[in-house]
């Protein structure tokens, strides 16, 4: 086997090895950064669901309290008003959701469906959980979610959720006596569910790693192709003229022409050796015939 046939063979292995290797840990370090960024978008809309929750509840609440003796404004219950400004969002970002889902709700939308239940279930396992995340297939794509439980720590939030016969009636009015009631201190009473699509991220990660494969491809091609015209150039084609000046003295051809280098590298070094070498055979056959 020819010695560019046994580089490039080696040189292929390397190039598979590496780029494998180059191309795990890209992929890897992509898809973390793109969930970094999609968990980052939802504690961010949670905050913001949160920032609004506690803004409704010290200061819409109190302006509202005459007006909730005679009709009930769902304006005035924190859990409403975060809702409705992150539908006002999804207007413009479907796939973004957030929920207060509930196993025994006031409001209907806010029960919990099947998922999110087990969610609730997680955070009643584990009364220490202060956060889940995890992801879901939903029919726009994979999206993550990440959830913190609803515990009411304020006797004062249990007015209106306790009993039937000391809730305000307007509420009853509105919502009905079958549900919202029967609420306990420090009950684990649903989660808060924020959902962020995950399609654009990995996309743009997956974007991003095609970039980085064909950019290692074509380096290590260009590699290659200079690692080839330099042996080419400085070992196998001097040594090959070397190997059939070799031939030829060795057949006896004496007046052979010289061999030159003109390098000082490994080659010029072996050149130069041959060329004593032959000097002294010369020398050896006058020797002889004299």
């Amino acid at each position: 086997m020819k010695l560019l046939i046994k580089f490039n063979l080696v040189f292929l292995i390397v190039f598979v090895l590496g780029l494998g290797g180059a191309g795990y840990i890209a992929h890897s370090m992509l898809q973390k950064g793109a969930h970094e960024e999609v968990l980052g978008h939802a504690r961010l809309m949670m905050e913001s669901a949160v920032a609004v929750s506690s803004y409704t509840a010290t200061q819409i609440s109190p302006l509202l309290e005459t007006q909730m003796k005679y009709s009930f404004l769902p304006q005035s219950v924190p859990a409403y008003s975060s809702t409705e400004v992150v539908n006002a969002l999804r207007a413009k970002h479907p796939d973004y959701a957030y929920k207060p889902a509930m196993l025994n709700p006031t409001n209907p939308r806010d029960r919990a469906q099947d998922w999110e239940e087990d969610v609730i279930a997680a955070f009643t396992k584990a009364p220490d959980l202060s956060e889940y995340i995890g992801q879901r297939n939903t029919a726009s794509g994979q999206s993550m979610f990440i959830a913190r439980p609803i515990r009411i720590s304020n006797p004062a939030c249990l007015q209106c959720h306790s009993t039937v016969d000391v809730a305000p009636p307007t509420m009853i009015e509105k919502y009905g006596p079958a549900n919202g009631f029967g609420w306990k201190l420090n009950e684990t009473l649903g989660a808060q569910i924020v959902s962020v699509p995950m399609t654009v991220p990995l996309r743009r990660a997956d974007d991003a790693f095609g970039v980085v494969m064909a950019s290692l491809t074509g380096v290590f091609v260009l590699i290659g192709l200079v690692l080839n015209l330099m042996l080419w150039k400085l070992v196998i084609q001097p040594v090959t003229r070397l190997s059939a000046l070799a031939d030829r003295v060795s057949l006896g051809e004496l007046d052979a022409p010289e061999f030159s280098s003109g390098s000082n590298d490994e080659i010029g070094i072996l050149a130069a050796s041959f060329s004593r070498m032959r000097q002294s055979l010369v020398h050896a056959m006058k020797l002889l015939d004299a």
